[in-house]
């Protein structure tokens, strides 16, 4: 059972129909006991960090979602916004603190000739095309929607990157951790292959 965490921050329906799309079994859902019963966890998101942080905490999922991820090292995506929230900090709109899974903090897209946000699709660089998330992905490009990124502490987490006139991280992958800068479920075949290698990997020991 693949859970998509409902927090109120947008795109939960297009991710829900991507994984249906592939035959997954997949609830969107905020209540503790089915994130307690997922096999797969999905934190997708668009909008402001500390709106999305905001609503996490007021839907009491902080807690649960630390035990499943960390503890039970239940296998975690997270896209776009939901990348962004596993990091230390973010300086969006001010300084919030987030759910802090991964060392580094989310900052502004720097670019003096590219507008912001960031819309559209572009290229990804693969950096390590063994990791499962990228098994039989044949096109590089993915749908991006965002002004901000993570910027790691520890570069060997990122698998992949984007150039959007500065190179940013756009995929990483730390244990049974997960993460996407970019659309998967409104990147057309790629990022359905991507969902289907995320349901492929199996439960970290």
């Amino acid at each position: 059972m693949v859970v998509v965490i409902d927090y109120n921050m947008g795109n939960i329906a297009s991710v829900e129909k991507a994984f249906r799309s592939i035959n997954a079994k997949v609830l969107v859902s905020n209540n503790k006991n089915d994130i307690e019963k997922a096999q797969y966890l999905v934190l997708p998101g668009v909008g402001a960090f500390g709106d999305g942080m905001k609503n996490l905490q007021r839907l009491d999922l902080v807690n649960i979602l630390n035990k499943k991820v960390l503890q039970d090292k239940t296998p975690f995506l997270g896209i776009c916004l939901g990348m962004q929230l596993i990091a230390d900090l973010s300086h969006e709109f001010g300084t919030y603190k987030g759910l802090g899974w991964v060392k580094g903090q989310v900052v502004k897209l720097k670019s003096n000739s590219m507008r912001l946000p960031h819309i559209g699709w572009n290229n990804i660089n693969i950096l390590d095309k063994s990791d499962p998330l990228f098994k039989g992905v044949t096109d590089d490009n993915f749908y991006f929607v965002h002004s901000y990124h993570l910027n790691c502490e520890d570069k060997s987490i990122v698998t992949a990157t984007c150039d959007y006139g500065k190179v940013f991280t756009a995929t990483i992958h730390q244990y049974n951790i997960f993460a996407t800068q970019f659309h998967p479920e409104k990147s057309q075949d790629s990022g359905l292959c991507l969902l289907q290698n995320f349901l492929d990997i199996k439960k970290y020991a």
